[in-house]
Order: C-alpha cells, then sequence, then structure tokens
C-alpha cells in the first residue's frame, strides 16, 4: 500500500452532524488520505454506528477531538481553519491555494455551518456542485485537492496516459560552507573521521584565481 506524500499537515472535522455513520464515514476518508487529527463540534456520537462506516478505526489510530461547543474548539498553533460550505461568495475549491497546515471543517448537508463558526474560519471554499454532497464525499473531493497541491508525484503528461519518467527523489546532505564554518558545525563526520572545520583535502577542488598554473615554469623566478 502507497502512503500519500504530501507537505504540511491537516486536520478534518465536521459540526453539527447528527449521523454518527456520516462521521465515521469521514474518519475513514481522512484516515486514508494521512489527516493528522480529526475532530467534531457539538455532535453526537454513537460509537456503534460511526465503527460500522469507519472500518479503519480511525480514533484508534489518529488523534481524535470532540468539542462539545465552538467555544472550547482548540487548533494547534498556525493551524488555519478552512470551512467547506455552498455559498455564493466561498473560493470555488479548483482556484482555492490550500494552507500549508490547515484544518477544514464540514458541515451538515441541511443546515450547513453555523455562522458563529463561519466567522471563524479565514478562508471558506466551495465545491461547485449544484447541490450538497456526502458528508464524506465531500470531505475526500477537498483532501484530494489539497493532495494535488501539497503532494509530491510525478508530472502529468501532455498527452493522454501515465508519466513517461518516474518521479525524482531529492535527498539534501548536510549543509557545505565556502570559507567559514560556523561552530555548531564543527564536529567530526563518523562516516569521514575528519574535523568539519578542518581546511580541505589536498585533492580538492582549488579556488579559481584567474591565472592560469598548468604551464608555470617552477625554475623560474
Amino acid at each position: 500500500m502507497q502512503e500519500a506524500r504530501a507537505r504540511g499537515y491537516f486536520g478534518i472535522g465536521a459540526e453539527g452532524t447528527s449521523k454518527s455513520s456520516n462521521v465515521g464515514a469521514l474518519l475513514r476518508t481522512a484516515h486514508a488520505f494521512g489527516a493528522s487529527f480529526c475532530f467534531t463540534i457539538g455532535t453526537g456520537w454513537d460509537s456503534r454506528a460511526a465503527r460500522r462506516a469507519d472500518t479503519a478505526d480511525t480514533p484508534a489510530h489518529v488523534p481524535m477531538w470532540r468539542f462539545p461547543d465552538l467555544g472550547q474548539m482548540r487548533l494547534p498553533q498556525g493551524c488555519v481553519l478552512v470551512g467547506v460550505e455552498l455559498l455564493e461568495d466561498a473560493i470555488d475549491l479548483p482556484s482555492f491555494r490550500h494552507p500549508l497546515n490547515a484544518a477544514y471543517v464540514l458541515g451538515p448537508e441541511r443546515a450547513g455551518l453555523s455562522p458563529d463558526l463561519l466567522a471563524q474560519c479565514r478562508h471558506v471554499i466551495r465545491i461547485p456542485t449544484r447541490f450538497s454532497l456526502n458528508l464524506a464525499v465531500a470531505g475526500a473531493l477537498v483532501l484530494y485537492d489539497r493532495l494535488l497541491q501539497h503532494g509530491r508525484f510525478a508530472e502529468r503528461p501532455v498527452a493522454s496516459g501515465g508519466p513517461a519518467e518516474a518521479m525524482v527523489t531529492r535527498h539534501h546532505g548536510t549543509p557545505r560552507f565556502r570559507r567559514t564554518v560556523p561552530e555548531w558545525m564543527a564536529h567530526v563526520d563518523a562516516a569521514s573521521g575528519r574535523n568539519e572545520a578542518d581546511p580541505p583535502a589536498a585533492d580538492a577542488e582549488a579556488p579559481h584565481t584567474g591565472m592560469n598554473t598548468s604551464h608555470v615554469d617552477a625554475n623560474k623566478p
């Protein structure tokens, strides 16, 4: 099984949803996309109904917060709250730039998100459909769109079909300094056995001086 690869972190939750099975399906979707946490706000909870839909048993693997009301909701510092709602002035999902760290919140299909919660959202996005979708389906579309932006995958080809070349995996080593090595880097490299603060080895590339020394006669002054 291939794990979702993406930058940043995200959480997803629901407000005022009466059907625990819908919440359970949303939790399973969030787990599949690699959510860092899930949450509910003022939502009733029937664990048996939720487990029937959440066959991955998400609360056993992903942190789950159940806030009794909006006033007790807490999110990690720097986490941007994004509401998902069918509003005229909401941002269309295909045109939305997802924050690196975000918490997405959805409401019940009929009532939608409460005005107090919408007021706390930094962004409100809408899925461009004719009518509201099932909670888990809406959540899947939002998280898939996020994965397209922040995920690490090979580029799409111009023609139809899969990529012609695999994604390039980049590996970053320790920093290299041209002139002065800071004190915190002056340590012995266990692999090479030399001090990082020592001068470069004799076979290292000499700095360019602008003078060609390949034909210099050592006997001449």
